[in-house]
């Protein structure tokens, strides 16, 4: 079994964040601290590899199951938390962006994989993300339909 975190961030979802079956991968190294609510808050996006999500640096058909949770954010504080501790996509090419990332999502999944996504619609709304991907024939199989955060799987087509 081989697993792809494509944008890991400081792995704050997963229970091992030394899981022996997966690659992390982001385009950030580094720590950060930021003033949150009074206090200062220490981040670190440590991934094994790092590189960008819209150009990862795999063979075809190289994973079993990859973890795609980009950033959800356009609009945060250059130095806020959320922005550190997040990511923000560029306001103009944000949604741009994700269908690149699920292009190379999909070009790395083995043809018998499975792709698990997350999504925030606290700024950008899923419908839209669905619409966009939607062009290139990327439709969830399942997924949470109700919550503000969704979870979706989708297989390779």
């Amino acid at each position: 079994m081989k697993i792809l975190d494509m944008c890991c961030g400081s792995k704050m979802f997963w229970y091992e964040k030394h899981e022996p079956h997966t690659t992390y991968m982001d385009i950030r190294k580094a720590t950060y601290t930021a003033k949150d609510r009074g206090k200062v808050r220490k981040i670190e996006v440590n991934p094994d590899i790092q590189a960008d999500w819209k150009n990862i640096p795999f063979d075809d058909d190289t994973f079993d199951l990859i973890v795609f949770d980009p950033p959800h954010l356009m609009h945060a504080g250059k130095r806020s938390w959320l922005a550190k501790k997040y990511g923000v996509l560029d306001d103009s090419e944000g949604l741009l962006d994700i269908k690149l990332g699920f292009r190379e999502a999909m070009r790395v999944l083995k043809p018998t994989g499975t792709l698990l996504f997350k999504w925030n619609q606290d700024q950008i709304p899923f419908r839209l993300v669905l619409a966009t991907i939607a062009v290139d024939g990327y439709k969830p199989i399942l997924g949470d339909k109700r919550s503000k955060t969704r979870w979706s799987v989708f297989i390779k087509s």
